[in-house]
């Protein structure tokens, strides 16, 4: 629309202006026309001022920008550049291209990296930039070890290299900082040459005097505030920072570097907290806004700094005396004095790591809250402080008229609640149990009833015919429910999961073990919920259902992972193992277990570690997704290990890191895993949870960096310590 659409009227002598009112004004809807059409030619002239500039200019400007400075777009965009070329979507997808082809930021530092090229500081800026990971740049040749000229020790030398003084000497066994170093970023012991190459795809090397090593950190740290400790003695002095009572490594809270040439530290960066490094600096890592702090009996001001101590609880063989408190950060264990235990609970902050944002956590989540829904937050300081609590004032409000059929249970606090869940839904009704921005609450489901299921469960009542309305709808957001699963029965309309742990195996051990590895995390009972299930984490999926009178129940898997706990275990069927009455569509999902179902409509970007039997596979499709030998499925598309044959590379098949939920590398694809998986996405990223995170792209950008900002000569490569 123009921004004066009566502009070129106001100009016409008043005596035209009258006639043409008289006439219905068709004058004036050609002028409005013509002034819309004025002010596109004015903002084009505006515009080709503002395309000189790379802060200003248009997106499909960049790429031209870049070409004047000899720019180099990132591998890969030359198949999205061909994709391109027919494209008539409008200037939205053009402008979508042109910034993939040339992001405005790294058009813009091109001259300003070409002069620090080289330098260790522009390659940990560029792996942040190009790849989005925290990374330390290491000068190999710095740490070669080398004879001695004799020279230097003469007395007729007036000066001599101090550098090279601490080359080559045998390693000191009483320096423990150093050894616990050994091999990784901050190694800085002498080590003999190393002739395999930085670079290599296979078997790294790197230390020689060419070599440069780039140490990325691909888990990111995610934080937990004032979350409760788990108590696992009865004595009341032993705990874990995990309130699930595992073990978990803590990281340490990076913090900005000072300047653009200051090189990455441990500070710097999310790596894992050590007992000697923690030991050391204790004082730059506990604390408020630091990487962890401790509470105690419900006290305002955390343990104070003078009574933590570092210790080794490996079997909980140490004792702290009276008045301190261990701590271990590789284990992520509290211990207190025997007759120091505290009597009203403890509370932690600390940060874990791990892929990316799925499962219940306090980073940050997308949610549109209706202006017609009522919210009703729990919480301390809040007007209600049990989830059930203000479930009852919802439905007395409902009921009352006081509000509408929508309603949203928000809580606003990192803590567990320890109570029975039972949510009776009617005609209409629309209910959002949901965690506030920033927090991770924990919804416990204990042993409440002997004589029945203690599941959280969501029920809707039989239809009435004077019921008037869509069937309920409930949506759980940002949860992390553990001791039991989710129960479902009756005509629920839709359930949604989004952001939400539903803990595989109910609860898990000291090593991470599950606790019920047999035991279902959602369970469909006689209804007919359309299940939608986003970025989350849960256990087995088990339906129950009339396979006679009832339609399949459509169950959506979106950047998820379904864990069964074991390869050969169900993660989706009905009871004793047979086919679920239901259709799947899996979207970028790591499916850890067998499937057992009716039918799977789409399931793409996947993988399956066990075997999936459908019943129905006249229909759906799979598609560039991996699928154990043996399987019966509907048609496939480009899936694994159906390309490779039975050449070589037949026995391809899914290595992950951990398939042990509470891991940092949790769902992850290995390192040292098949390339088809690892690349046989349909965009060539990797298949599974985190094909989102487009790490293959990511590292073939970070690569092309390298090669063009490393001296000429240099052999550089890409370290992942995580």
């Amino acid at each position: 629309m123009s921004r004066e659409p009566d502009g070129l009227t106001e100009l016409l002598p008043q005596w035209h202006r009258l006639r043409d009112a008289e006439g219905g004004e068709p004058l004036r809807a050609l002028l409005a026309v013509i002034a819309e059409q004025v002010d596109r030619v004015r903002d084009g002239v505006d515009q080709s001022y503002e395309d000189l500039f790379v802060e200003t200019a248009a997106p499909w400007a960049l790429p031209y920008l870049g070409d004047l400075v000899g720019y180099r777009p990132l591998p890969g965009f030359e198949r999205v550049r061909t994709a391109g070329l027919g494209d008539t979507g409008g200037g939205r997808d053009r402008s979508r291209l042109a910034e993939a082809l040339a992001p405005r930021r790294d058009v813009a530092a091109t001259v300003a990296n070409r002069r620090r090229k080289g330098t260790l500081a522009l390659l940990e800026e560029l792996a942040q930039e190009v790849a989005g990971w925290p990374a330390r740049a290491v000068e190999f040749s710095r740490l070669l070890s080398h004879h001695q000229p004799v020279r230097l020790y003469g007395t007729g030398v007036a000066t001599c290299d101090v550098r090279r003084l601490g080359r080559g000497r045998l390693a000191d066994v009483r320096d423990g900082v150093r050894l616990d170093q050994v091999g990784g970023p901050f190694d800085t012991l002498a080590r003999s040459a190393d002739v395999r190459r930085a670079a290599s795809p296979r078997r790294q090397g790197g230390r020689s005097p060419a070599g440069v090593g780039l140490f990325v950190w691909r888990l990111k740290p995610y934080r937990v505030t004032r979350a409760p400790a788990y108590c696992v003695d009865r004595a009341r002095n032993l705990y874990t920072f995990s309130i699930l009572g595992n073990d978990t490594a803590l990281v340490t809270r990076p913090v900005p570097e000072p300047s653009a040439t200051h090189l990455a530290t441990a500070d710097h960066v999310p790596a894992s907290l050590s007992r000697r490094q923690l030991a050391d600096r204790l004082a730059d890592h506990y604390g408020p806004g630091k990487s962890f702090t401790v509470w105690r009996d419900g006290q305002d001001e955390p343990v104070p700094m003078s009574d933590i101590v570092v210790a080794d609880l490996t079997g909980w063989r140490y004792r702290p005396r009276l008045g301190q408190v261990a701590v271990d950060p590789v284990l992520g264990r509290i211990a207190f004095g025997s007759r120091g235990a505290p009597r009203q609970g403890v509370w932690v902050t600390y940060h874990y790591a791990f892929g990316d944002d799925t499962g219940g956590g306090e980073y940050p989540r997308e949610r549109v809250t209706s202006p017609a829904a009522r919210v009703y937050r729990v919480g301390p300081r809040q007007a209600h402080r049990r989830i059930m609590d203000a479930y009852a004032q919802w439905r007395t409000d409902r009921a009352s008229g006081h509000c509408g059929a929508e309603g949203v249970i928000e809580i606003t606090h990192s803590g567990a609640y320890q109570e029975q869940l039972d949510f009776d839904l009617g005609r209409g009704d629309r209910l959002e149990l949901r965690a506030a921005e920033g927090c991770r609450p924990v919804i416990r489901l204990l042993d409440w009833y002997s004589n029945r299921p203690d599941a959280l469960n969501i029920r809707a009542r039989e239809e009435d015919p004077q019921d008037k309305g869509d069937a309920p709808r409930i949506v759980l957001d940002g949860l992390l429910v553990t001791g039991r699963g989710l129960h479902v029965s009756g005509p629920v309309g839709a359930v949604v999961l989004r952001h939400c742990t539903l803990v595989p195996g109910w609860s898990l051990e000291t090593d991470c073990e599950p606790h019920s590895p047999e035991e279902p995390s959602l369970v469909l009972d006689r209804t007919s919920a359309c299940v939608s299930i986003d970025r989350s984490i849960l256990g087995t999926i088990e339906v129950i259902g009339e396979e006679v009178s009832t339609d399949p129940l459509p169950i959506h898997l979106r950047d998820s992972i379904l864990d069964a706990t074991g390869h050969g275990l169900p993660a989706l069927s009905a009871p004793d193992c047979r086919h679920a009455h239901a259709v799947l569509h899996a979207h970028r999902t790591t499916v850890i277990g067998e499937v057992h179902t009716h039918a799977v409509r789409i399931a793409e970007n996947s993988v399956f570690t066990g075997q999936v039997r459908v019943a129905r596979r006249g229909i759906g499709c799979l598609r560039y997704s991996y699928v154990p030998p043996g399987s019966r499925t509907p048609r496939r598309h480009r899936c694994l290990p159906d390309l490779v044959g039975d050449g070589p590379d037949g026995q391809v098949r899914p290595l992950l890191s951990s398939e042990r939920y509470g891991t940092p590398a949790y769902g992850r694809l290995a390192d040292g895993g098949p390339w088809q998986i690892r690349r046989g996405a349909d965009d060539g990223s990797e298949m599974g949870v985190f094909h989102q995170l487009y790490e293959p792209q990511r590292e073939d950008s970070l690569r092309a960096r390298l090669a063009e900002y490393t001296p000429a000569g240099t052999d550089a490569g890409i370290f992942r310590v995580t």
